[in-house]
């Protein structure tokens, strides 16, 4: 069953306000191997709902190394964090730190993990 946009984008920021009431704000830190897995889990399945389980693009743009040529990490992180004016990406800064989006940002620009 394919959910509409608007019913999509009620149940990230459902599943948003849920991990953020749950503590999983985050302090500034390294980003050590069980960060790594909990970023890698994230982008696959929160970021993935949008931009396609592969990241090959659905509702959301591409996210994959040749999608994302024009862009330097730090540009691809501050979209991450604040998120895209009048599209449907929302702002990532209540749940991650810049650490956490720049590590996102760099692997996208490397092809994501499996």
């Amino acid at each position: 069953m394919l959910l509409s946009v608007r019913t999509r984008s009620r149940v990230i920021l459902l599943l948003l306000a849920a991990v953020a009431v749950n503590g999983a704000t985050r302090p500034a830190r390294a980003i050590d191997a069980a960060r790594q897995s909990e970023l890698t889990s994230l982008v696959r399945q929160d970021c993935g709902s949008c931009h396609g389980m592969t990241l090959q693009g659905g509702l959301g743009k591409p996210l994959l190394p040749m999608a994302l040529e024009h862009l330097d990490a730090d540009s691809i992180a501050s979209i991450i964090l604040d998120g895209v004016p009048g599209q449907p990406m929302p702002p990532w800064k209540g749940l991650l730190s810049q650490e956490d989006a720049v590590w996102i940002a760099k692997r996208l620009k490397e092809g994501f993990p499996e």
